[in-house]
């Protein structure tokens, strides 16, 4: 089970789209892609915590400005954050996820970008 950390959330959040959703729920626009997060009740579940453990890691990923909330939307990933996703879907389950969004769509979202200025 991962760690109670950002990182670990991250890998969680991964971990509840490729082996229980076996969806992500994903938004493109011009300014970038924006991932759906899990619910902080549902990573709380999924991690077998309290609620409240979870709250305080996602006012820090706020701060830096990993996610987003959204009014009635939920919480959604930043560029940053959606970056940092992408990695783990690319570096822990590269299978299962271009088995999830598709191959080519996966090698598309998980190739590098290059840094906007």
């Amino acid at each position: 089970m991962p760690s109670l950390s950002i990182e670990g959330l991250f890998e969680s959040a991964v971990k509840i789209f490729l082996f229980e959703d076996k969806a992500v729920t994903m938004s493109f626009s011009s300014d970038g892609i924006h991932i759906r997060f899990p619910t902080t009740r549902r990573l709380a579940e999924y991690l077998e915590v309290p609620h409240y453990y979870i709250l305080p890691y996602f006012a820090m990923m706020e701060e830096q400005e990993l996610v987003t909330r959204a009014e009635r939307v939920g919480i959604l990933t930043t560029n940053k954050g959606t970056d940092r996703l992408i990695a783990v879907m690319r570096d822990l389950h590269p299978q299962e996820s271009a088995a999830v969004l598709g191959e080519k769509i996966f090698a598309e979202i998980a190739r590098p970008r290059k840094e906007s200025c």
